[in-house]
Parts: structure tokens; sequence; C-alpha cells
């Protein structure tokens, strides 16, 4: 079964057993509802666990699962990954992707030059930043709008970039 990540549990959160959660999902309302189930990816083992409640704070959510209502039932969670399987992501709409999807592809740009591939997607704010690692260079920050982001290629595991003054 394939699992993706859509958070990192970073700290506990008080003694009630609440972990504070990095998101790494643009669908944190979906991911984090109360009923929800998430597997967190631990020594290679994906332990089930049911979202109890979850609320925003400081960035990042605050958590509590099912069952677990103390610190010590927690603790040993942190650094540890938040995961959804395969089955539990829904289709998306034209244009819309999922950041597994995103990570990894090749970034060219309008007249074919080869900048590099995508390592990480930042989300600072108004839209998602995606970070593409270059050799011998440093990481160029892209801005997910559509006067830098030109086309998404999945098949062709290849992004088409069009680099305005001031990002390269």
């Amino acid at each position: 079964m394939n699992y993706y990540h859509v958070g990192k549990i970073v700290n506990t959160h008080g003694i009630r057993g609440e972990v504070r959660v990095v998101p790494i999902t643009d669908f944190m309302d979906d991911r984090f509802q109360n009923g929800k189930q998430l597997f967190i990816e631990k020594n290679h083992d994906y332990i089930p666990v049911t979202v109890e409640k979850a609320r925003p704070h400081k960035g990042m959510e605050l958590v509590k699962f099912e069952g677990l209502d103390n610190i010590n039932d927690v603790q040993t969670f942190r650094d540890c990954y938040l995961s959804v399987t395969e089955e539990q992501q829904s289709d998306l709409e034209d244009g819309e992707y999922y950041y597994h999807q995103i990570i990894g592809l090749d970034v060219v740009t309008n007249d074919g030059r080869e900048l590099g591939k995508i390592k990480e997607i930042m989300s600072p704010g108004a839209n998602d930043v995606w970070v593409v690692e270059r050799s011998g260079k440093q990481d160029l920050l892209l801005p997910v709008i559509k006067d830098v982001i030109k086309d998404v290629d999945l098949d062709k595991h290849l992004v088409t970039v069009e680099l305005m003054e001031g990002l390269e």
C-alpha cells in the first residue's frame, strides 16, 4: 500500500495527548477533520489513529487522537510523519496536484533551459513556493502563480516556467 505524508509531528502540546503538527498538505481542513483516519509512520510501521479534534495554532495544527489521552501516549511520536493511504486521496480538478506529484519533477524554462528538480514545497502565505534544487547554485524559489508556472506535465515529469525578473 502507498502512503503519502500530510504532516509531521514536531512536538507534544500540554499533558492531555495533543501533538503539534506541521502540515504538508493543501487540504488541512479535510485531513485533520474530526473522525478522519491517519497513519503515524514510526520505524517503517504505520500505526492507524483517528483524529478526535484538531485546531490551528501558530502556523501549525494541534491534533488530539482518540484513545491517546496523555503526554506519555504521544511523546514517542515526535518527529514522525502523519500519512494517508492512496485510497484516502480524492480526485483533483484540472490544474490541481498533490505535493507528492510535484516533488521530483524537472523544471525547464520556456526556451528549454534546464533549471533543476523540485525538492520541496513551502506554503508561506498567499501562494505555495516550489523550491528548485540546482546544480552548483543556490536553490531557486518559484512562486506558484500563473505568470511563473506555465505548464505542469506529469506524464513527461516536467514543469515549464517563465522566470520573471528578479527570480533568478
